[in-house]
């Protein structure tokens, strides 16, 4: 019996239909960078909303020991679409995609309860002066220089809008973030040259919502708020997607 390779079988699909890679990207995908003290799993529930909607996404798993270490991770899954790509980032996502988001393929931004540096700025020096958020007490550190949340920070000031079984799962399966990548300093913004969106979570205790004001309005982006905790993916899933397909929609 003949053995066929998935190369030879995707040949001979090509040839009989004229099926080819690109022609699945209709309109852009999505890639979307998580933050610190979550996963990729943080965004199931939009996921499957766009999916919904035929937009093809892809969750980075960011290793979260440095800032170029994510950039990095990000950059490959952006290269691993087959078009134009919409860049989501979620609280140090934000950093991420600041950076990352000068890909090509890049079309465009979108902020969620995030942070937005300008060039030259990291975490550290973005929130030098600012008012601390009453989350950063809950923020613990290992022998090994790595930060995560209690559970109880989790429930509290990470996650409290949603219901405590799910914060309960949310602080078990967290990533934590090398303290370290708070100092790294973004190097060419992308957000001077792609359209941005940003969601306040007007609730938020770990990032302030007049921060996240003021940093979508420097920007000029897209404002959408929502009374929501710091992870709106996860108690108004809804609302974030139709934002992202808002801007899926405008890249096409």
């Amino acid at each position: 019996m003949k053995r066929y390779s998935i190369a030879t079988a995707f040949l001979t699909l090509s040839l009989v239909t004229g099926f080819s890679a690109p022609a699945l990207a209709a309109q852009p995908s999505v890639v979307i960078t998580h933050g610190a003290f979550a996963d990729g799993s943080d965004w199931a529930k939009v996921i499957s909303l766009l999916q919904d909607e035929g937009v093809q996404v892809q969750a980075v798993q960011s290793p979260l020991e440095s800032l170029a270490g994510d950039v990095a991770a990000t950059t490959r899954a952006i290269d691993n679409q087959p078009g134009n790509v919409v860049l989501v980032g979620h609280s140090w996502g934000g950093v991420v995609i600041t950076e990352a988001g000068n890909h090509p393929k890049v079309s465009n931004l979108v902020y969620v309860a995030a942070y937005v540096p300008d060039g030259g700025q990291s975490v550290e020096s973005l929130t030098h002066d600012q008012p601390v958020p009453p989350g950063l007490a809950s923020i613990v550190a290992d022998d090994h220089g790595w930060l995560r949340l209690t559970p109880q920070g989790v429930a509290e000031d990470f996650a409290q809008d949603v219901p405590a079984e799910q914060a309960r799962v949310m602080a078990a399966t967290q990533g934590p973030i090398k303290a370290s990548a708070f100092g790294e300093a973004v190097s060419t913004p992308a957000w001077k040259t792609k359209p941005s969106w940003y969601i306040v979570g007007e609730n938020d205790r770990m990032i302030l919502p007049e921060l996240q004001h003021t940093m979508a309005n420097e920007i000029g982006a897209k404002v959408t708020s929502l009374p929501t905790s710091h992870v709106p993916q996860q108690s108004r899933p809804a609302d974030v997607a139709r934002v992202i397909l808002d801007a899926v929609s405008s890249a096409e």
